[in-house]
């Protein structure tokens, strides 16, 4: 579908990566794996048409069509959702306009025996058919239908893009990018603003797509469930592997460890050679031996051994005033849009050098609150900032703010004052910007990149309060760790908004919960909060926003012992008798739905059931049927109800 021969890139001097040669097939799900600035998003942007490489060729076959979604998108805030997700459909209304024109032509002319008047009608009927073909009538149930599986409400259609979240406007853009049904689909860190639901929709629907994928990603549980092939860029060159992600470290690992023992050999090899060489240089009798020795010397290639990235982000917060007690106080805090509130009541305080995490399901208010205490949008209530507080913010979109024309060292260079911009050089080059790096336009930058040129920014001036939106949204493993080391030596006070629950393990001392309107204080670590909404991770609290749909009912006072009767006896087998046939009845209804969904799997393994979206749609539903989607929790309540009765049982005729 895809063919990259002998790609090369180049910023200045330095090449990204160069002699790059592979192949993407159809069915293909690729990893695109490597350390922030690799050239991974810039890879992208080469298969997408977006950027010209320095060398090589990149040739699509004709025909092909390629979906690109953008690590950092621009969504115009004057449109509806609705409104922007038909974006993708501007080929329909184009042909839907074409055909307007013909038809009024038709109308208006009166020539109907020439010629000319015969073409147009066969035009218009050739056109007419393509457009019905394309879906032209339908295509807003398709958007609906879209819509509705990223997790909008039909009432959200109507509403304007600028009142979402980030999280919610990454879904708008896919929803867009999925609606025009591209044969690849290359996506840049597309679980970013994700929740667990969204997450695992996007998984089911990558893994169902009859097309390629190539996808940028940092979340190992997401690449490893819906890639087949794993492409690492490291050092300038790439290393391809026809296995999922984690089959691939361990490959790597493999190699790089054979690599070592046949560089030892033959550098062992080597040596003696030279020590045959010197010893007997000037023997006459060992002449011939040793011109042949030289010779064999010239002839070795020597080994190389994979480079490793041991580069690293060294981070330190500059000391700071001290601030007052109590850094925030909410009383009674609402935030609404029209009808919409997004949360009400909100009352906490948060203390001096506290380190806290917001989190909650995408679009409960997390990141609203703190453009609340960063008086950036009107509320109602009472939000007071305590005495001498310093802060330093890092916002989500934090990359699009900067100013894309411009090198990396004239970013920092204008916002740095005093005695700091000595130092310009040393701070950028411990941020891995050093060398040529500081003098790339910001526009070339990666993600990763961009959000660590940001967080220099940030450095720069010394706060006592820092509010992180995302901060790891676009960095690497390593960069993580460094980042959250720096945050728990920090003297100040931390806001982390964040799902991460491993940044967040250890680094946080309180949890707010935003759900349903409301902000829920819980004290304790990530873990300790976790363990009170008894889930194992933290993405499991996009599930549980909902109250338990069924409670255990309370068991009934046994009655006594003593006086158990004939009519007891007979009332008890009854209800075994009761529930064994509900158990009976739900495993014949659960075999039934279990071969209706192995008939839908096997018709979307084809490539033309995998393009049908109406069998998508109904597997979800067959899971969702009463015996289908709760099996567990009907046989858990069957057997839980059996061990009841047979325990009451059991203890009534012992003491017969």
């Amino acid at each position: 579908m895809i063919s990259i021969e002998g790609l090369k890139v180049e910023f200045g001097t330095t090449p990204l990566f160069e002699d790059v040669s592979f192949v993407i097939n159809k069915k293909d799900r690729i990893a695109l794996v490597g350390k922030n600035g690799a050239g991974k998003s810039t890879m992208l942007k080469i298969l997408a048409g977006l950027q010209q490489p320095t060398e090589g060729v990149v040739a699509v076959q004709r025909g092909i069509t390629i979906g690109y979604l953008p690590q950092v998108m621009i969504l115009s805030d004057t449109r509806t959702v609705m409104a922007e997700a038909e974006m993708a459909f501007e080929h329909i209304f184009e042909m839907q306009e074409k055909l307007e024109k013909m038809n009024q032509e038709l109308a208006d002319r009166t020539d109907y025996d020439s010629e000319s008047y015969h073409e147009l009608i066969e035009r218009f009927t050739h056109e007419n058919e393509r457009f019905l073909m394309m879906g032209g009538t339908n295509y807003r149930a398709e958007i609906e239908r879209t819509l509705t599986g990223l997790g909008f409400n039909r009432t959200d259609f109507d509403r304007p893009t600028s009142e979402f979240s980030g999280g919610w406007r990454m879904r708008i853009e896919l929803a867009k990018l999925l609606l025009r049904r591209p044969d690849v689909l290359l996506l840049d860190e597309p679980t970013n603003h994700l929740d667990i639901e969204s997450i695992q929709w996007l998984e089911n629907f990558l893994k169902m797509s009859s097309g390629a994928v190539v996808l940028v990603s940092h979340d190992r549980a997401f690449i490893n469930n819906v890639t087949n092939r794993t492409i690492e860029i490291s050092c300038g060159r790439i290393y391809d592997y026809k296995v999922a992600y984690d089959e691939f470290v361990v490959l790597r690992k493999e190699r790089r460890e054979q690599q070592l023992r046949a560089y030892e050999n033959q550098q062992k090899e080597i040596k003696d050679t030279e020590d045959f060489i010197e010893r007997f240089r000037y023997k006459a009798t060992k002449a011939v031996q040793v011109q042949s020795r030289i010779k064999q010397l010239e002839k070795i290639v020597p080994i190389e051994i994979d480079e490793e990235d041991t580069s690293t982000l060294r981070l330190k917060f500059p000391p700071s005033m001290r601030s007052g007690n109590y850094p925030v106080i909410c009383e009674n805090v609402k935030k609404a849009y029209g009808d919409h509130v997004v949360f009400h009541d909100v009352n906490l305080t948060i203390h001096r050098g506290e380190k806290v995490a917001f989190v909650g399901k995408n679009g409960e208010g997390k990141s609203t609150l703190v453009k609340c205490i960063m008086d950036e949008i009107p509320y109602e209530g009472k939000l007071t900032i305590g005495h001498n507080v310093q802060i330093g913010y890092f916002a989500q979109n934090q990359a699009q703010l900067l100013d894309e024309n411009v090198t990396v060292f004239d970013t920092i260079d204008r916002v740095a004052k005093g005695d700091i911009r000595l130092k310009i050089r040393d701070i950028l080059g411990a941020f891995m910007f050093g060398g040529e790096a500081s003098e790339k336009k910001v526009k070339v930058l990666s993600g990763g990149e961009r959000s660590r040129l940001a967080m220099i920014k940030l450095l720069l001036e010394p706060v006592n309060f820092l509010i992180l939106d995302e901060p790891t949204n676009h960095l690497d493993m390593r960069s993580k760790d460094v980042l959250k080391e720096a945050l728990k030596e920090f003297d100040g006070t931390v806001i982390v908004v964040s799902h991460d629950r491993e940044f967040l393990d250890g680094l946080v001392t309180k949890v707010y919960e935003f759900g349903g309107g409301l902000v829920k204080e819980h004290i304790g670590g990530i873990y300790d909060f976790l363990q009170k909404k008894k889930m194992e991770n933290l993405n499991e609290l996009q599930l549980s926003q909902s109250p338990q749909t069924a409670s255990p009912k309370k068991e009934e006072p046994a009655e006594s012992e003593s006086k158990l009767s004939y009519e007891a006896q007979k009332e008890l087998n009854k209800k075994i008798r009761k529930l064994e046939k509900q158990v009976a009845d739900c495993e014949a209804k659960i075999e039934k739905l279990e071969e209706q969904v192995a008939q839908l799997e096997e018709q979307m393994a084809t490539p033309e059931g995998a393009s049908d979206m109406k069998l998508y749609e109904q597997a979800p539903a067959a899971e969702k049927t009463d015996c289908g989607g709760r099996r567990g929790m009907d046989t858990a309540a069957v057997g839980t109800g059996r061990n009841e009765i047979n325990k009451r049982d059991l203890i009534k005729i012992t003491h017969l």
